[in-house]
């Protein structure tokens, strides 16, 4: 279909599509606009209003283009939270150009990859991880410009960029389904994959978690979780700024700077995955402070366990609670459980969010009946558009029109998902399949465990047993075998864990997913001590 319109409309065309243009450069002008002189995002070193967050990123933006990064070409950051990381955000998007965050607790070799994999022509890099940093550019052959969130000889302060003499936003022609960001996957395989958003997909996904979220211009947050997640950025980050909310960044979520944040700023909203409420839980600040200007309550990356959600309600009985599921494919969210259904769908992902289609579906892509386990696939504006640079997974991931997720799920007869496993953490066992996660909730309601992650280890007779790794919490004690009654008393045999290990702490990424892949490594050596291992 074709506009048919007077002689001058194609002349005109570039007009119209700036005047329409609808990306990430244009959300926090927009902000600006209609809050210029609110708190937008503040550090503890750095406080920026909404008007100076948007000069500073049309500054840093006319610095990148003066600089020869040229739309569609990709600026990779490696850093902890920080304001500058807001303004590289926006002011990378406002050039046209396409963010890469990099995981800052990768090693050099691993930062090397992505930067050559991904074609980076920048990089900028917080100064305490310029070690890492000037070892992983070797591999970068493409790599022109070097910034510092600091000061190094050898590198351009990102200061220098701010400082750029030029405030106005470049008239660029940005399409919706441009790139904006390239996001480097943690998933099991030996290399992480690039997942390719576009302007569309971000704001589709905002839209969602805004309206299903419960979020509003009002807000007070705190974002603890890591920036390079996008968990943190573009379901709390990007749309706090897109609807003017104040935003307060710490470099991470150790339990009593939170704890002190949330009572000096008098936060209203905070997003962490369960493994982080857990440790606000049992930090003895947690009743020493004043949280009771707490509202809104985020979870996500896993479900929390049952026993938690209880006692958040106890403890905090005027927050509400969002649990958050998704990928990072989807940008990340796509379903969403309720306030009102904590309680009553306890361990639910929820329903669809508001832009996205979900089903439960088996191998040749059909529904199965409520309560049948099969895997979880989406259709929504928020998905990706591809992997960088490899058509045969993207094709594999969108086989059937649908996004397949990879986990494994259950869907009640109200539409309601129970996420059972990842498809690689189901155990198999003796013949039988085992959800690792009804192995863990059902640990953790003995008193004294803190945290629980069951796997399967390699075992001659059963392929694979079922071991837990525990944490127990301070001031307590349990034995190996009185777990094991515990959950004999609640699981069938086969499901009941071969061998228990104490642990101080579970091996976690920086978004707080446990590393089961790390603990399959490190506890392999349990089977030695269970029966039969040696036939």
């Amino acid at each position: 279909m074709s506009f048919a319109g007077p002689p001058a409309a194609s002349e005109a065309a570039g007009d119209v599509a700036l005047a329409r243009r609808q990306s990430l450069a244009d959300l926090l002008r927009r902000s600006a606009r209609r809050h210029p002189d609110r708190l937008a995002v503040s550090d503890g070193r750095t406080s920026r209003t909404f008007a100076e967050l948007d000069e500073d990123a049309s500054r840093v933006a006319g610095a990148l283009i003066a600089r020869g990064v040229r739309p569609g070409e990709r600026v990779a950051v490696l850093s902890r939270n920080s304001v500058e990381y807001v303004q590289t955000i926006f002011g990378v998007a406002r050039a046209g150009a396409v963010l890469v965050p990099i995981n800052f607790m990768l090693g050099a070799d691993e930062v090397g990859y992505v930067l050559a994999h991904s074609s980076a022509v920048a990089l900028i890099a917080q100064d305490t991880l310029l070690p890492v940093a000037r070892d992983a550019v070797k591999a970068a052959d493409r790599l022109k410009i070097r910034v510092v969130y600091g000061d190094a000889d050898e590198w351009e302060p990102f200061a220098a960029l701010l400082a750029h003499e030029g405030a106005e936003t470049p008239a660029l022609h940005i399409g919706a389904d441009d790139p904006v960001q390239v996001l480097y996957t943690s998933g099991t395989e030996s290399r992480p994959k690039g997942a390719v958003l576009s302007h569309a997909a971000l704001i589709a996904q905002y839209s969602s978690c805004v309206i299903d979220g419960g979020m509003d211009r009002h807000d007070v947050e705190l974002h603890a979780m890591p920036l390079f997640h996008c968990a943190q950025q573009h379901c709390f980050l990007v749309p706090d700024i897109q609807l003017g909310a104040v935003s307060h960044i710490l470099p991470g979520p150790d339990p009593a700077a939170v704890l002190e944040a949330m009572e000096r700023h008098r936060v209203t909203k905070f997003f962490a995955p369960p493994t982080v409420w857990i440790s606000l839980l049992r930090h003895p600040d947690f009743d020493r402070r004043d949280l009771s200007s707490l509202r809104k309550g985020y979870y996500g990356a896993a479900i929390m366990p049952v026993e938690v959600l209880r006692e958040i309600g106890e403890r905090l009985p005027g927050v509400r609670l969002w649990n958050f599921y998704g990928q990072t494919e989807m940008a990340p969210v796509a379903v969403m459980l309720q306030p009102e259904d904590q309680i009553r769908k306890a361990g639910s992902a929820g329903q669809a969010a508001l832009n996205v289609e979900t089903r439960v579906v088996d191998a040749d892509g059909d529904d199965v009946p409520p309560g049948e386990i099969g895997e979880i696939v989406h259709r929504s504006p928020h998905a990706i558009l591809g992997y960088l640079d490899d058509p045969e997974k993207t094709a594999e991931a969108f086989r059937g029109g649908w996004f397949h997720s990879g986990d494994l799920g259950v869907m009640d007869d109200e539409g309601y998902l129970t996420v059972v496993d990842r498809i690689k953490d189901m155990i198999k066992t003796g013949g039988e399949n085992v959800a690792s996660r009804e192995v863990e909730e059902v640990i953790y309601e003995h008193p004294a465990v803190a945290e629980v992650a069951a796997v399967g280890v390699s075992h001659p007779s059963w392929i694979e047993a079922v071991v837990a790794i525990v944490v127990t919490k301070p001031g307590t004690a349990v034995t190996e075998e009185e777990l094991r009654t515990h959950t004999r008393s609640r699981l069938a045999a086969f499901k009941v864990p071969k061998a228990i290990a104490f642990v101080d702490a579970l091996p976690k990424n920086p978004s707080g997913k446990v590393l089961k892949r790390e603990l399959r490594d490190l506890y392999a050596g349990l089977a030695d001590r269970i029966p039969g291992a040696g036939r």
